[in-house]
């Protein structure tokens, strides 16, 4: 959320809750020979995920003689955007924040080029991601620091028993854990078909078309699969092509089959459904099966987490990054930098990665092979694939390609499930494309 974009009532909320939302953190007492660092992270979905990122800042700190201070961040209520938009407000906070997706570009005028870090973790981790090149550069300077923690593909995660059951599917057969994809028949034909027999069969796909991430997140990797865009990379409208044309009459489609409050659902809405275990399939991270192997261990024990469905223009997952900034306006940027560094390292990611139960994603090639993934169970292998260790599909964020402060606000106004919703509930398809392409020069002026 950029400094001009954010409402006298949003400010308002977000000094309140900048403080308020931070929870008290561990201190580590040393000789202050490196001063102080105050550090924003994001607080996990994943049950006691949270302490590896602890463990490794005291004991960067402890050796660093450096006095810390740690607050967990929910992103639910937005809590984690608010905060950062109150801090750039302010030009005054933490000195090393977590941040989703688009903010590194919102705030790119306040936030210390990372050129220096990155050019080190780069040569020692391997080239990130397209995805987080986009999220996370601007004009050739790196504006923050990938974050393993919080990043994620969220692709689908399906139950092994009822996909064989109503679909006629083996998941496992077509993700085979220790081995490629034979996924060539999972087309989003194939995905649709599927998603009608579980419909029938009592147990509908907990896909959602509200308005928050893992919504979005679904229908820009359905659009992308079609070559679906709203604006291109030069800023160009591209909302009125036969491309998101045949995205939409898609959705129509598949929409007839999912849950009938769908279009009310919010991050948490798949998770239970598929935890309470009424249905077949959601498109989540591994947060939901790590919750289910807590709480409902014989719905864990028949998930699989494996890849998107191919459409006409490929196969899309998406990738939603998260990202370790500093403030221009930070008091310690070395330390601060130096932290970076050490968070960023092979086997710190790979503390984090098991902790969060192989949620926790990192964007480096190098780094999509850790043993967690191969050996993390009920099922055993249950998440080979959700890393893509074998580049089955591109991994995207929805409204890409778009100039990122255009695709920011397609993305948080939720344009496109909106577009969806819209045309399944009986508006003309001519009258849907005209009104976000309305909306799209909206925010083409902003």
């Amino acid at each position: 959320m950029s400094r001009k974009k954010l409402t006298r009532r949003q400010f308002v909320a977000a000094t309140a809750m900048s403080s308020a939302a931070l929870i008290s953190a561990p201190y580590v007492r040393g000789a202050y020979a490196a001063g102080k660092l105050s550090i924003g992270f994001w607080d996990h979905w994943v049950p006691g995920a949270n302490k590896a990122s602890t463990d490794i800042v005291n004991e960067w700190a402890a050796k660093e003689k450096v006095e810390v201070s740690i607050d967990y961040i929910p992103s639910q209520g937005n809590k984690l955007i608010l905060t950062v938009a109150a801090e750039a407000q302010a030009r005054s906070g933490h000195d090393v924040i977590a941040m989703q997706t688009w903010f590194p570009h919102a705030h790119s005028e306040q936030l210390e080029p990372m050129n220096d870090v990155m050019g080190d973790l780069i040569k020692q981790n391997g080239e990130p991601n397209g995805t987080m090149k986009y999220l996370g550069q601007a004009g050739g300077k790196w504006l923050a620091v990938p974050a393993s923690v919080g990043s994620q593909i969220k692709g689908p995660c399906s139950r092994i028993d009822l996909m064989k059951k109503h679909a006629g599917i083996d998941v496992q057969a077509m993700y085979p854990a220790g081995a490629a994809p034979k996924a060539d028949d999972w087309t989003l034909d194939t995905f649709l078909k599927a998603a009608e027999a579980c419909h029938k069969g009592g147990v509908p796909f907990g896909i959602g078309l509200g308005e928050t991430t893992d919504n979005v997140d679904t229908a820009g990797a359905i659009f992308q699969s079609f070559g679906a865009a709203l604006v291109d990379g030069k800023g160009n409208l591209t909302v009125k092509t036969d491309a998101v044309r045949q995205a939409l009459d898609y959705y129509k489609k598949l929409i007839a089959f999912l849950p009938p409050d769908a279009g009310a659902w919010d991050d948490a809405s798949n998770n239970k459904w598929l935890v309470s275990g009424r249905g077949a399939l959601i498109m989540n991270p591994p947060s939901a099966w790590a919750v289910a192997k807590r709480d409902a261990p014989q719905v864990a024990e028949q998930c699989w987490t494996h890849g998107f469905p191919a459409g006409p223009k490929g196969r899309y997952a998406p990738y939603l990054g998260y990202f370790w900034g500093t403030w221009s306006f930070s008091k310690n940027k070395e330390a601060a930098k130096s932290l970076l560094r050490t968070l960023s390292q092979p086997d710190a990611i790979e503390k984090m990665v098991v902790a969060s139960g192989g949620y926790d994603l990192p964007c480096y090639e190098k780094l999509t092979t850790l043993k967690v993934w191969q050996e993390e169970g009920p099922p055993k292998g249950t998440l080979y694939h959700y890393p893509n260790p074998h580049n089955h599909q591109t991994l995207s964020i929805a409204a890409a390609p778009a100039p990122p402060k255009i695709a920011q606000q397609i993305y948080t106004q939720a344009t496109l499930t909106k577009m969806c919703l819209r045309h399944a509930q009986g508006e003309a398809m001519e009258k849907t494309l005209a009104w976000a392409e309305g909306e799209c020069e909206g925010f083409m002026r902003s």
